[in-house]
This record gives structure tokens, sequence and C-alpha cells, in this order.
């Protein structure tokens, strides 16, 4: 089942287009960390990690931001190792406090926004001060949930199916550097 599955992710890879280079990634990345750093450097923040998507988007900005904060993670997700989400299911909430803090929540991609808008709102009902999102991709269409916005954005892409830099096909090939998208079927 693994080598079919890796044949799969190959097959994709493939047939995918390079939305935005490795380069271009990390040129976003280091553009939200001067945003972030503008915003957030007196706040000493807490950092709240989306897992796994947000994980490598994350890693790429956090030794950019050359202020005291806090870290921590949370693991939401809607999708299950597929390409379409339902209901959010909560695997991990974070363990450090949020009351009275401002936090900021790191993600992957904002999509529709059912899991981010999820995310943020438990983190306002936990009695954070404030709540602000980052996150790598924007994607581009009129499906936004309840007209979402994320605080940071490192890139947009049109409404395609993405994965690498974070994102991942069907569970694989979160660790690209650039952005590809999926041939459509």
């Amino acid at each position: 089942m693994t080598l079919a599955r890796s044949e799969q992710a190959e097959a994709v890879l493939r047939a995918a287009e390079l939305l935005h280079d490795g380069a271009a990634v990390e040129l976003a990345i280091t553009r939200m960390a001067e945003q972030i750093s503008e915003r957030l450097a007196q706040s000493m923040p807490l950092v709240l990690t989306v897992m796994v998507g947000g994980l490598i988007p994350a890693g790429k900005l956090l030794p950019q931001l050359r202020f005291p904060l806090e870290m921590d993670y949370i693991h939401a997700t809607r999708y299950r190792g597929e390409t379409s989400g339902g209901e959010l299911l909560w695997l991990a909430r974070p363990q450090a406090p949020l009351a009275g803090r401002t936090v900021l929540v790191i993600d992957d991609i904002l999509d529709e926004g059912h899991t981010l808008a999820g995310i943020l709102d438990d983190c306002r009902a936990q009695g954070a001060k404030e709540v602000l999102s980052a996150v790598l991709v924007d994607k581009r269409h009129e499906r936004r949930f309840q007209n979402l916005q994320a605080d940071f954005v490192g890139l947009e892409v049109d409404d395609r199916y993405v994965f690498g830099a974070g994102m991942d096909y069907k569970g694989l090939c979160r660790n690209l550097p650039g952005i590809y998208a999926a041939q459509e079927d």
C-alpha cells in the first residue's frame, strides 16, 4: 500500500504545475516575518502552530522573529488525509494558557477557512486578548467561510488543489520546497 501511495504521489508531482518555487516561498516567509515583527514585537505573543500543515511554514518563520515569544501547537483537522474536508476534529489543544494573551496562529493555507475559523474561535473562547493569523498561502475564491481573512499572508494562489511547503497531497509531499498545483482531473 505504501508503494502504491508513493507512486501515486510521484505521478501527481510529475503532472503538477509549479506555482511558486522554493525561493519565492522563502521570500514570502521573510516578508511575513517583517510584518509580524512590526506588529507583535512588543507583545510577547503565544505562537500556535497548526499541525501538521503549519509545521514547515512555522519552522521557517519563527527563527526570523527576533523578539520574545512563547510557542505551542494546536491540531484540528477536517481532511484526515483526503482532498476535501468534513467535520472539525480536535486532536490537540494548546497546553499554554491563552487567557489575556496575544495569540498568533500559523497555518499553511487559508482555503474556505472552516478549520482556521474554528481554531481562532477556540482561542477567543479560552480568553485570548487578541488573536491573529498567519498563513503561507491564501487561496483566491468566493467560498470563504464568514469572509475570514488572515492577518499575515505569504503568497496567493488561484482556486486549485495545491501542495508542498507544508500542504499535502493525500498526506504526502508536504516536504517539497515549492508550491505545486495538482493537474485538474
